[in-house]
């Protein structure tokens, strides 16, 4: 769920306050969970995206790109077959513009590719957690993996340009 919070938002605080809200949220009244209606993970899922929404409707629209990284949220990289300090930084700052145009992507579109592409759902488990149908999560994530690819393939192209005017 954290993850989930943290990838939506890009921002570890407000992840950390979102998921601190949801358990709050079933201390506080746990009779709002029904077992009937499905599992608990499903609803505390549920619960978890109703406030990243709200955390991102308080957003302003636009956030410029080199302030969305600099809060320290990231995962750790390990260093596999690195054989140079210089392959570490490009796998790095490749990772960065990953995670930076995920942000970029429309919050719907967004949704769906964290939850079936880096939370690793089923289509039917992110339309649960989605409150829409199967057929919206599979739309969405299809144009959201286009975006996000013509997104990276902008960004790969800024160096070759870049260094053919050299």
């Amino acid at each position: 769920m954290y993850r989930f919070a943290l990838r939506m938002t890009g921002n570890t605080w407000a992840a950390e306050e979102i998921v601190q809200d949801v358990f709050m949220t079933l201390m506080r009244d746990p009779k709002k969970y029904d077992a009937t209606r499905g599992a608990l993970g499903a609803f505390l899922y549920g619960v978890a995206r109703n406030r990243v929404m709200k955390h991102l409707e308080r957003l302003p629209r636009e956030i410029p790109l080199e302030e969305k990284n600099e809060d320290g949220t990231g995962s750790r990289i390990v260093l596999q077959d690195a054989s140079t300090p210089a392959t570490w930084v490009e796998r790095r700052e490749r990772m960065q513009q990953v995670r930076a145009a995920v942000l970029d992507l429309p919050v719907e579109f967004r949704e769906a590719v964290v939850l079936c592409e880096l939370e690793e759902m089923s289509y039917e488990e992110a339309s649960r957690m989605a409150g829409c149908p199967i057929g919206t999560i599979r739309s969405r994530l299809h144009r959201g993996r286009a975006l996000l690819m013509a997104k990276l393939e902008m960004l790969r192209d800024v160096p070759r340009r870049a260094s053919a005017a050299r």
